[in-house]
């Protein structure tokens, strides 16, 4: 059971509908791959536990640096939290 560590996305609960409509529990889980991703900004690779659908809006937002800095953090693990300020501080080096 995992947990995507820039969305939040988690296993969910939902009902299994028979033709009688007898209703039966089970979960769904999320599509979670450990990735290696390359940060533009670092300039090294950073690995992260993400859901496959993540790293399909990742792509459509131009790459792991501007996703991330666009997401709020209490989305974000612990660890994708330190990688965003890593981020941060080394684009505001640049800029400085």
């Amino acid at each position: 059971m995992g947990r995507c560590e820039l969305t939040g996305k988690g296993p969910v609960v939902k009902n299994l509908v028979s033709h009688s409509n007898i209703k039966t529990k089970s979960t769904a889980q999320p599509n979670i791959q450990k990735k290696r991703l390359f940060s533009q900004a670092l300039g090294q690779m950073v690995t992260l536990r993400i859901a496959a659908s993540t790293i399909r809006d990742m792509e459509h937002t131009g790459g792991l640096d501007k996703y991330i800095l666009n997401s709020g953090d209490e989305k974000l693990s612990k660890r994708a939290g330190v990688i965003k300020a890593r981020i941060r501080s080394k684009l505001m080096g640049k800029k400085g």
